[in-house]
């Protein structure tokens, strides 16, 4: 029981930076305008809303992702999408939050 709580309540304890150092794709899954207010340098900007159309496009990457957003949610919900598609996917968090981590 103990390890189902960690599991869903727990600190994520993903190593972002080697993620990132073995070639992962930043995913921004915010809208346009959020992100041009900030985000993570050499992050691609895939809205939420578009994610399901553009899964050839980020199959193609051929590397594992790590999607962000404002709090998390967002990106929890693309990582849901792609993962459903055979992507490995990682739920970086809030872009701010991951970027002081990297």
């Amino acid at each position: 029981m103990l390890e189902f709580i960690k599991k869903f309540f727990g600190k994520n304890n993903t190593d972002f930076a080697s993620l990132v150092k073995q070639g992962a794709v930043i995913i921004d899954v915010r809208t346009p305008g959020e992100f041009r207010d900030g985000h993570i340098k050499g992050s691609r900007n895939i809205p939420l809303d578009s994610i399901k159309s553009k899964l050839g496009e980020i199959k193609k990457l051929q590397k594992p992702i790590i999607a962000v957003c404002r709090s998390g949610a967002r990106s929890s919900m693309a990582k849901s999408i792609m993962v459903s598609n055979g992507l490995e996917v990682y739920n970086g968090g809030a872009w701010n939050s991951l970027e002081r981590k990297l």
